[in-house]
């Protein structure tokens, strides 16, 4: 069923806050693409658990299985309109200065006291844990990487038992790091909450400033870049958050420049014989 048509079925069924989300959703199709399940609620002048209601009471198992149907519904609307022979532009350069876009957007949206103040606890950190689940997984893997590229041990893994473990085994000292696009991944943050409630600092990189992982984490950074549900894994979002991997560990170096081209040069070596 048509989203629209669908939300009409069930209106008069609605409570009057559920109402208001309705409402909001059918004045702003296009732009709710793109809202964490916080933002939908705060634009509606409703709470989260309101949204998750109108939801499920329209059929849907959950926000994020609505917004996949509202994606989709879009994009069949916008195909339709289209013409067939309509000249699509040069997509290559499309997708490099959107790409460039992002980087620009996450640069605005860069906080740099929290930064450096993310640097600073996993500089002094007696261990540090990466939490994030498939294209943010990757990123986390590849955090881990670039940190132990520069002699700073981290650990990152995608299992989800072992990362419940890892959780709870942290402790005051240790660093929890929570990278999730929508910020509503239900795994992650709850990791990263079994890890604060056992003592450790929670950072989270983002891209929505209202969302529930944002009410976990001591320091939030913010990136740009945001996806549809259809586009799960985008390029341009894992750009935003690599962005900033990239400046903890430029940061991280800066604060110990001996050691850290130490660390490149015997990291570099322990791998250079398994190239040709």
């Amino acid at each position: 069923m048509e989203m629209n048509d669908r939300i009409h079925t069930y209106f008069p069924s609605l409570t009057k806050s559920e109402q208001k989300v309705a409402e909001s959703v059918l004045a702003n199709t296009d732009d709710l693409m793109y809202y964490s399940v916080t933002e939908l609620a705060d634009f509606a002048s409703v709470g989260e658990t309101t949204v998750m209601r109108f939801c499920r009471k329209i059929g849907f198992n959950g926000y994020q299985d609505f917004k996949l149907s509202l994606a989709q519904n879009v994009g069949v609307r916008k195909t339709d309109d289209q013409d067939e022979d309509e000249d699509q532009g040069d997509f290559v350069k499309m997708i490099f200065e959107t790409n460039v876009n992002i980087l620009k957007s996450s640069m605005s949206l860069l906080a740099k006291e929290s930064l450096m103040q993310a640097i600073e606890w996993i500089d002094e950190a007696r261990h540090v844990q990466f939490f994030g689940v498939g294209a943010s997984g990757i990123t986390a893997l590849d955090a881990k990487n670039r940190l132990l590229r520069i002699g700073r041990r981290s650990e990152a893994v995608v299992d989800s038992h072992i990362q419940a473990m890892m959780a709870v085994s942290m402790s005051e000292g240790d660093v929890a790091f929570g990278i999730s696009v929508s910020g509503s991944t239900i795994d992650t943050n709850n990791m990263l909450m079994k890890a604060k409630e056992n003592g450790a600092k929670v950072i989270a990189i983002t891209n929505y400033a209202k969302s529930p992982i944002t009410a976990i984490a001591d320091i939030v950074l913010l990136t740009a870049g945001k996806e549809m549900p259809l586009e799960g894994g985008s390029i341009g979002a894992k750009i935003s958050q690599l962005f900033i991997i990239d400046l903890i560990c430029e940061g991280l170096a800066r604060r110990n420049v001996v050691l850290t081209k130490q660390m490149k040069e015997k990291t570099a070596r322990a791998v250079i014989d398994r190239s040709y």
